[in-house]
């Protein structure tokens, strides 16, 4: 007889496993589309997403919540604010992919994890556990010898932890489901996208001048957004919090081998040294959160 719990942790493990490997190969998307412009691929990642969360919202009967959502001022507010961040995340990973910066984009979702406790010390009062300031001071380390020996602070990368990192600190804090606030988020965000579609001109903007397959490309995004966030919701439920934190290295690992190999972009040793020394960091890191759960 099969054990439905060993079936169901199987269940949440493929789930997690597609997330996080969509996130990954979601370069490849975007330097599909990479004739059209990072805001404009924004824009049509907005209008196609609420197209695509509303009907996954009506089939799981929550409009309800949606209609209570929008009805909560405070509630609105703090989704603003979220919203926002989600934007710029978006954005910020969407020009990267696009001018080449790969490696930036996944060293950000590398440093994630270690901004993501920083926050958790400074918004939430958590304590820092030796290891843990072990693991965070080597990802500064790691930061530091990128800006000494190439001279650049790597922005894209910390732009990507910080926006993503306070977006799930603010959703962390929010009693709301994920694909309404998801959905509210999008609907937040449409009327800019829809006014950028109308009243900004664009080569692109005209969609009957268009070929057909830059239009399929174009609808796609939503499904970009979307796609992963259903198998992640199902790992979700299916997996502990620890077992599910081992698949958040996947998509950034894909983006590496991704930029390094297939896209051939530039690693210089500096660069290198910062990668190595935020994988030792979330070595530390991982060893730590497992040591503790243990105990």
């Amino acid at each position: 007889m099969n054990n439905p719990v060993s079936a169901e942790t199987k269940k949440g493990a493929i789930n997690a496993l597609l997330a996080y490997s969509m996130w990954g190969f979601a370069p490849i998307y975007f330097k599909l589309v990479s004739e059209v412009s990072a805001t404009e691929i924004l824009m049509h990642r907005v209008v196609w997403a609420v197209l695509i969360l509303a009907v996954i919202v009506v089939a799981m009967n929550k409009t309800t919540q949606v209609v209570s959502v929008l009805r909560d001022k405070a509630m609105m507010q703090r989704l603003f604010v979220s919203a926002t961040l989600l934007a710029i995340n978006w954005f910020i990973f969407i020009w990267a992919v696009n001018t080449d910066h790969i490696l930036d984009a996944s060293l950000g979702y590398y440093i994630n994890p270690l901004f993501s406790v920083f926050l958790g010390i400074v918004f939430l009062n958590e304590k820092l556990r030796k290891w843990q300031a072990w693991a965070v001071a080597l990802a500064f380390i790691g930061v530091a010898i990128q800006v000494i020996t190439l001279g650049t602070l790597p922005v894209i990368s910390l732009a990507l932890a910080a926006s993503f990192g306070l977006y799930g600190l603010m959703r962390k804090k929010m009693a709301i489901d994920t694909f309404v606030g998801l959905l509210v988020e999008s609907l937040i965000m449409l009327p800019i996208a829809i006014a950028y579609w109308c009243y900004i001109e664009t080569p692109h903007s005209n969609f009957f001048n268009n070929s057909m397959d830059l239009n399929v490309l174009l609808i796609c995004a939503g499904v970009v957004t979307t796609a992963p966030l259903l198998c992640f919701t199902a790992a979700a439920k299916r997996l502990s919090l620890k077992a599910l934190g081992f698949f958040q290295y996947v998509g950034p690992s894909i983006m590496f081998l991704l930029a390094t190999f297939y896209y051939a972009e530039p690693l210089a040793a500096g660069k290198l040294y910062t990668f190595l020394f935020i994988w030792l960091a979330l070595i530390v890191f991982s060893w730590d959160n497992l040591r503790a759960r243990r105990k």
